[in-house]
This record gives structure tokens, sequence and C-alpha cells, in this order.
């Protein structure tokens, strides 16, 4: 199998696997905290912080794991880093952290940081792993900034907490809610896949070797049967 330039796996989270708009991962955190550039930033930020920490963690220990609790080990590790993240900016930020309330908690079960420990970082090497890290949390930094510009400059009326002439009186509110987020996020995802001209990677085919499930699994059944 052809190995993965360091440039490639550093770039693939910006666009041609952007874990929101691509893979369509984390909708609840982008949703949640687009409505202002900071609060979008922030989130971008811490889990692109966990992301890292974890992967690295992960990719260290992915020969010491054993596959039938690599799952809730994996949970683990990444539990301990939000908690890091939340206690420093609850010291230190305190604005940020009441701005983004339980879902810096929620960064734990976040699809995207769970999923790159599973699919990339329990198989790759650490300097792999952390670059993987720090592509998927640039493409979901970037993926929460262009939504949060969209919904505060137009939804609000400023950028930033700052208002900006004519807009802020003349400001399209519903952008600021929940039907406007998902508006912008259908015509963001739309964009991205004009952009990419619909050439997304298609979900791979996984093997179930190592799998504790297996053997009480329909899909991997009929996959023996073919």
């Amino acid at each position: 199998m052809k190995q993965e330039s360091n440039l490639s796996i550093l770039l693939k989270g910006l666009l041609r696997e952007n874990p929101v708009f691509v893979l369509v991962l984390g909708t609840c955190p982008t949703l949640a905290t687009t409505t202002t550039v900071i609060g979008a930033l922030s989130m971008g930020i811490a889990a692109m912080a966990v992301l890292i920490c974890s992967n690295a963690v992960v990719s260290l220990l992915r020969k010491f794991i054993p596959d039938m609790v690599r799952i809730p080990c994996y949970i683990v590790i990444i539990a301990g880093f939000v908690t890091l993240v939340q206690m420093f900016m609850h010291a230190y930020l305190p604005e940020l952290y009441d701005l983004l309330g339980v879902y810096l908690a929620l960064i734990t079960v976040n699809c995207i940081v769970l999923g790159r420990a599973e699919m990339f970082a329990g198989k790759n090497p650490v300097g792999k792993s952390v670059l993987d890290g720090i592509g998927m949390g640039l493409g979901f930094t970037l993926a929460l900034f262009l939504m949060s510009v969209v919904r505060e400059v137009f939804g609000a009326g400023t950028f930033m907490g700052m208002p900006i002439p004519v807009l802020y009186e003349h400001n399209i509110s519903i952008l600021t809610k929940a039907p406007g987020g998902l508006l912008v996020y259908g015509f963001l995802i739309a964009a991205v896949t004009a952009i990419t001209k619909g050439k997304a990677p298609r979900k791979k085919s996984f093997s179930c070797e190592g799998c504790p499930n297996a053997g009480n699994c329909v899909t991997c059944s009929e996959k023996g049967a073919e």
C-alpha cells in the first residue's frame, strides 16, 4: 500500500478530507459554537490541542493497548487531555470557558477526535499521528471559522463583537439561530463539494480482523460469505 507523505497527511484535513465539510463529523459543536467568531476559534483551538496530544499518546501506546479495550482506553486518554484543557481555560480564560460551556467537555466524545485515534493514530507512528492531529485540527478550526464569519457578520452585524456599519442595523437574525446554522452549513458543504468536484474520498473497506465483536457481527459474516 502506498504510504502518504507527511505533507499530504498535514494538508488533507484542510479540504480533501475536511472533518466538517467532507466527512461531516462534529456537527453538534459546529452548529452550537459558530454563532460568534471568538467562540468558534476557541472551540477549534481547544479541539486541535486535544487532537494533537491524544493522537501522540495513542500512537505511543498502540502496541500495548489490547484490541478488546482499545476504544475505552482511547476515551480515557482523550478525557484526560480534555480535563487539562478545561482546567487551563477555567483558570486563565474564564470568559471563554463560560462561553463554550458544556461543549468544551463534550470534546471527549467528539467523533473527530475519537475517529482519528481509532483510524489513524492507532495504526501509525507518533510523528505522522501528530501531523494528522494538526491537519485535522486546522481543518476543523477553519470550518468553524468560515461558518462563524457568515453567521456573525450577516446574522448579528458584528465581527468578533465589533459592530459593522449598515449590517448591524440590517442583519439577518435567523442566521444566529439553529435553522440559520443548518442553512449556512448546507451551503458551505455544497461549496466544498463544488470545489473538490465531488471527489471526496470514499469510505474505505476495513478489515474485521482484530474487532472484538467480529464473531457476532452480521456485516462481518456477510463479508466472509462473499
